[in-house]
């Protein structure tokens, strides 16, 4: 069970932390040159499309979490995955207190202040994901 667990949590880690970079640098940005008509049919099918993609992986990295901390492999500690969990939770936190309100206004229409809050508060999750990615390849690497 550790190792299905780790493999889930390797595999969702990596890429929450390449569909973050993404939408942080190229997709957010984005938002801001859609035409006022357009963009609250572009931003229906960004929000429906990138949650199909996301909440799975988001799901599956939690339930992965959880499950390496209550048993880690045999050559780790604990304190590593409690870390990772953390990473997690403040990405989930961000995502649930800060983003989601965002979308919800953008949702309406485009909005410059709401969209710079979103751009500006994405970093959180940006840090929490590119975290995990780190610890992920540092407990990995002599592991090689």
């Amino acid at each position: 069970m550790t190792e299905l667990a780790l493999l889930v949590n390797v595999a969702t880690g990596f890429a929450l932390f390449g569909l973050i970079w993404t939408i942080q640098v190229d997709v957010y940005p984005l938002f801001a040159h859609t035409g006022a008509q357009e963009f609250p049919e572009f931003h229906r099918q960004h929000s429906n499309g990138i949650t199909r993609v996301v909440a799975p992986l988001m799901v599956a990295e939690l339930g992965s979490s959880i499950a390496l901390v209550l048993t880690p492999p045999a050559w780790t500690g604990r304190g590593p995955w409690w870390l990772g969990l953390a990473l997690v939770l403040l990405a989930w936190i961000s995502t649930a207190l800060l983003q989601v309100p965002a979308h919800g206004v953008l949702g309406d229409g485009f909005d410059a202040a709401t969209h710079r809050r979103l751009v500006r508060t994405n970093w959180i999750r940006t840090a929490a994901w590119s975290g995990r990615a780190l610890l992920l390849s540092w407990l990995l690497a002599p592991r090689l």
